[in-house]
Parts: C-alpha cells; sequence; structure tokens
C-alpha cells in the first residue's frame, strides 16, 4: 500500500470515528471525495488525458498570452511527456468554464461581510461566460448550490441574504466543492473570499491540501484578514499555500478599490491560462504522487501551474 493510499485511508477513518464534528449533510460529499483521491480525470473528449492550466507571466507580473504549443516542455517524474493537447485563453477550442465561488459566513467575518458579499457580486458582473456557477457558503454548515447563468438575479440574491453566524468549516467548504468539481469536465476554476480561519472542519488543513493536489480546479483567494490581528500572518500563509498548490494566487485587499484591482488580475489569468494535455508515458495505476514541471524555453517567462498530480490506483484483488 503507498503511502498517499495510507494517507487516504486514514482520513476516511478519521470521519467514522468522529461524525459528530462534521454534524452536518456534506459528510458524504466530502468522504467521497476523498475516496476519489488517486482517481484521474478524464478530459471531456473522452481521452485519458492528464490536464494542466498554465500561467505565464513576465518579470513584471504581466500575463503573457502569445505563446505556442512549441513552445512548452512538459517533464513528468524527470520523463519528457509530448504535449497532445493545447488551447489559448478562451478560444474556441478551450475547454468550457465552471465557476465557483466560495463565500465564508462565519461569525468570524462579521466585520467584512459585507464588503465580501459587495466584492463577490462585483466579480460575478465582470467575470467571462462561465457554464454555471456553484456558490459554496458557509459558516458552521456547508450550503453549494449550482446555477446557470441565466439564474444569475437568483444567485446574487442569495448572496445579499446571507448573515454572518457560527463557525467556521473552511476546509469542509473546500472538500464539498471539490466533490462536486470532481465530476465536472473542462475548466474549473474557484474564487474564495474568506479570513482563512477554520474553527469547526472534520477535514484537517493537510486533508485538505491533498485534496486540491488531487483535483484540476485553480483558486483565487481574496483574504479579508485585515481585522484578523495576531493571526494575520498565518492566516495569510494558509490562503497562500491553499491557492499555490493549485496554480492560483492570494490576493489580501483592504478596501473595494484593492479588490477591484485583485479582480482585473484574477480576470487577466483566467482569460490569459493556457490549457495542456498529454497522455502519461507511465501506465502504472499505483495511485503515487507524480510530478510535473511544466517549462518554456525563454528563460525570461515565469509559469504557474500545479506540481502534480496523483496517478490513477486500482487494487491489486
Amino acid at each position: 500500500m503507498t503511502a498517499a493510499r495510507v494517507a487516504v485511508t486514514a482520513i476516511v477513518a478519521l470521519f467514522a470515528v468522529y461524525p459528530a464534528k462534521a454534524g452536518h449533510h456534506q459528510h458524504s460529499s466530502v468522504v467521497s471525495a476523498i475516496r476519489r483521491i488517486h482517481e484521474q480525470q478524464v478530459f471531456r473528449a473522452g481521452v485519458d488525458l492528464t490536464t494542466f492550466g498554465v500561467t505565464v507571466t513576465d518579470r513584471k507580473g504581466n500575463i503573457v498570452t502569445n505563446l505556442a504549443k512549441d513552445d512548452f516542455e512538459i517533464i513528468e517524474d524527470g520523463r519528457p511527456q509530448i504535449v497532445q493537447y493545447f488551447a489559448r485563453g478562451e478560444g474556441e477550442s478551450s475547454p468550457d468554464m465552471h465557476l465557483g465561488l466560495m463565500l465564508d459566513a462565519s461569525g468570524s467575518m462579521h466585520s467584512d461581510m459585507k464588503l465580501a458579499q459587495s466584492a463577490a457580486i462585483k466579480f460575478l458582473n465582470m467575470v467571462p461566460a462561465a457554464e454555471d456557477i456553484t456558490l459554496v457558503d458557509f459558516d458552521t454548515q456547508v450550503r453549494i448550490t449550482r446555477y446557470p447563468q441565466r439564474d444569475f438575479a437568483r444567485l446574487v440574491e442569495r448572496i445579499r441574504q446571507r448573515k454572518p453566524q457560527g463557525w467556521t468549516a473552511l476546509y469542509d467548504a473546500l472538500g464539498t466543492y471539490l466533490d462536486g468539481a470532481e465530476q465536472q469536465d473542462g475548466r474549473k476554476v474557484m474564487v474564495m473570499y474568506t479570513d482563512g480561519g477554520d474553527t469547526r472542519s472534520a477535514l484537517t488543513f493537510g486533508d485538505t491540501m491533498d485534496l486540491l493536489k488531487a483535483s484540476q480546479v485553480t483558486v483565487y483567494a481574496i483574504g479579508l484578514v485585515d481585522n484578523a490581528g495576531s493571526a494575520r500572518t498565518q492566516l495569510q500563509m494558509t490562503l497562500r499555500q491553499i491557492a499555490e498548490s493549485t496554480g492560483g494566487q492570494a490576493f489580501f485587499p483592504t478596501a473595494m478599490r484593492e479588490v477591484e484591482s485583485a479582480y482585473e488580475k484574477v480576470l487577466a489569468e483566467i482569460n490569459g491560462q493556457y490549457h495542456l494535455g498529454y497522455v502519461s508515458t507511465n501506465a502504472a495505476t499505483d495511485g503515487v504522487w507524480r510530478k510535473v514541471e511544466i517549462k518554456l524555453n525563454r528563460g525570461d517567462l515565469r509559469v504557474r501551474s500545479r506540481k502534480g498530480y496523483f496517478a490513477p490506483y486500482k487494487p491489486a484483488w
């Protein structure tokens, strides 16, 4: 049994021993997400491709959008791979986008709730077309609803109605969202509004990082930590780790004008992201972590993406 497999078994055991801590309807969703941690996603065309969203910037941090397939090189566990799928930005060949919006409605957000609500609604007015939008709002409980774009008005009203209360089940909220996203084909982007604290989840931070590493979701965190006091630095670190593990970024605005600046950067990345896919030369189904490096033939540019993926896992019996 691999180390990764042991870790997943331990997490499932945690839910079996402490079901009351989760205490909500999301329990089965989070457990099912963990059990699928080693399942490699299948691209929408039905070909077993390992796919990556890739952001490229210059030394000043500007998004670079004019690269071609031959500019990229993929290395998996030290072995070169052949790029078999390539798409740029929001072009016709790009995969459909599924947008996730996560809103922390716990009591710790009392001072920042209005800013978070206004920020989320403003972002939705700016975002490009998406197949659907999944709203995850959470406090002690996790509530998740998927809206087609034609139901935009209902989505906005749902966001406006939330009032801060209860504990913070951030990690369980992420696990619940990732469970649903696992079943969606195409490109998945999550924008989360939170102070980064967690006081309620059954999942640990380590569990959540494993789930994020196994997913194909790009996370952008809008960290509202200005009122967090002495915990501010730790909360910023947590949100950076969550976002950067997926190839995304974390932003820490203190006023609406800074939120708008963060939006411009997030939207530039969404519109300028490259999509690469390949069939791994490693056919093993052992469930282990595979390190992936995406390189460019230009040394003046920087690449941001996921760092790898878990191989498919099939039991020996």
